[in-house]
């Protein structure tokens, strides 16, 4: 029995491997519905021992993994009180990269592999590139900050006039909506546009008296033919989007070499459209819980593997990997928030009634097993519609999820027919990458497509979740289409919900038409 506790200062979360499996992974932030940054996450440890049925007896988990960095002040104490929550336990102190590393390799398929991990700014390292070897991991080459790709990316993400640190999808996806003029200019601040391996950044192209919209220097402006300081004009501001998405491609691709496998791991892993670029090139596994949050299934994957023995892989078959919530207990919430509600009492009445739902062109709540680990909702707390629905993308967009009309959604398609819309890699399977709709389908997905007729695609596997699976073809069956809009079960910014709850809560504070909680069917 293995605790991995990742995330101390941003995003703590918890992972658990119990004979070899991984069991459990929770966010904080989910399960407690905020996040105390350099506290112990103890509602996380606390359920992730309860969903491994090692909740009652610390006494039985052998060790402790957790990830660097660690909050400011005494370690010591931070050890003391790990020591006295699990008095029999072997402690394993993590480094960040080695983290990240660990739950990309270990996780994947492959025996031998390349593995890069690249975030902003994770211990002293920005990036590293990993040598994978059966169930040994070996650092070749380091990237150290200001070198930093992630950081050159979020200050592009100020530049355009969103929130650095948190807003960088949110270039990402602007970004197929301009060419990549730019792409050379980006290339010569991060040091590759002469043809270099290996990220190097001059300080020239930034003014460290500078403390808002990116704090690029006056050099920078000149190069985009501004006046310095101006803010972005609205028609440059796709193609500066482009440009930089264009060099981070180009660098990462020039860091992995010739590998021809790849594993990812790092905030900028989450970026899809880096990874579509990638998978051209490489054979890809990406960890899809890859920034921050990731920590704790690798700190726990590196005990396993590199401290313990563990010769055996431990894959990632789903991301539901958090709490799931008995009829009892949704029927307790909705009688206790006095809402009128009706019972399905058959897993196909329960189908029946949420693809009719879906076809009177309603957008519904499916709330629905085990909560999912990271960012993106795989069909257990999804907002889902048609894409017949001609107003779908417009409706989920202005009065549910309240964000830019560049901003798509995923289409999610059970995997064994997936070729037949969209041409989509491996990575599809926890929407991690992009797809581009098939010619014959362009019309029938147009809402959810980006430009060049990318598409964001969710790959559905029957035995990673059986009833979205079902939904799916189901809603296939009764209109010719197996392929509903996907996007995340929560609003405002709030994280993706966990309980009844908040999922009631979600439900009332938004337009969506109809909720489906387990077998409860609430409609407004």
């Amino acid at each position: 029995m293995i605790l991995g506790i990742g995330g101390f200062l941003h995003s703590a979360a918890c992972a658990f491997i119990r004979d070899g499996v991984l069991t459990a992974a929770v966010e904080q932030k989910k399960i407690a519905r905020q996040e105390r940054p350099g506290q112990l996450p103890l509602e996380a440890i606390a359920e992730v021992l309860r969903l491994s049925n090692a909740g009652g007896d610390h006494a039985r988990v052998q060790c402790v993994a957790i990830a660097r960095p660690f909050p400011a002040g005494s370690e010591t104490l931070l050890h003391v009180t790990l020591r006295g929550m699990f008095p029999d336990s072997r402690l394993v102190v993590v480094e960040h990269h080695e983290a990240h590393a660990a739950s990309a390799y270990y996780a994947s398929p492959f025996e031998h592999a390349t593995v890069l991990t690249l975030d902003r700014l994770g211990d002293f390292r920005c990036g590293a590139r990993w040598r994978g070897e059966g169930n040994r991991l070996t650092v070749e080459r380091e990237l150290f900050y200001p070198d930093s790709l992630g950081d050159l990316y979020g200050r592009v993400t100020e530049l355009l006039g969103f929130n650095r640190n948190a807003d960088e999808h949110k270039v990402q996806w602007l970004s197929t909506a301009g060419d990549r003029s730019y792409a050379g200019l980006f290339e010569e601040i991060l040091g590759i546009a002469n043809g270099a391996d290996w990220p190097r950044i001059h300080a020239s192209w930034f003014d460290g008296r500078r403390l808002s919209r990116g704090g690029f220097s006056a050099k920078f402006y000149d190069s985009l033919g501004l006046k310095d300081e101006a803010e972005i004009p609205e028609r440059m501001r796709a193609q500066v989007a482009a440009g930089v998405q264009a060099a981070v491609e180009s660098a990462v691709s020039r860091m992995a070499g010739d590998a021809p496998r790849l594993c990812l791991a790092g905030g900028l892993a989450y970026n899809a459209l880096l990874v579509a670029a990638l998978e051209r090139r490489h054979e890809v596994f990406v960890q899809p819980a890859s920034g921050n949050i990731g920590t704790a299934i690798g700190a726990a994957m590196y005990a396993a593997h590199t401290v313990l023995g563990c010769s055996a892989r431990t894959p990632l078959h789903d991301l539901c990997l958090g709490p799931a919530y008995t009829a009892e207990e949704v029927k307790m919430v909705l009688e206790n928030c006095k809402l009128r509600f009706r019972y399905l009492l058959t897993t196909e009445e329960l189908i029946e009634t949420a693809v009719r739902e879906i076809n009177d062109q309603k957008i519904v709540a499916w709330m629905q097993g085990r909560m999912e680990f990271g960012p993106r909702a795989l069909g257990n707390r999804s907002i889902l519609a048609s894409p017949l629905n001609p107003y779908s993308t417009e409706n989920l967009n202005v009065y549910i999820k309240h964000r830019e009309p560049f901003r798509k959604f995923a289409a999610s398609v059970p995997a064994e027919l997936a070729q037949e819309y969209f041409d989509v890699g491996p990575n599809g399977r926890f929407l991690a990458t992009v797809g581009r709709v098939r010619p014959a389908h362009r019309k029938t997905f147009d809402s959810a497509v980006l430009g060049d007729a990318l598409v964001r695609v969710h790959t559905v596997h029957r035995q990673d979740n059986p009833l979205y699976h079902r939904l799916l073809l189901a809603a296939g069956e009764k209109t010719g289409l197996p392929v509903l809009y996907n996007t995340s079960f929560n609003l405002f910014n709030d994280p993706l919900v966990c309980s009844p709850r908040d999922a009631v809560r979600s439900f009332y504070s938004s337009g969506i038409d109809a909720l489906f909680a387990g077998n409860f069917f609430v409609e407004k």
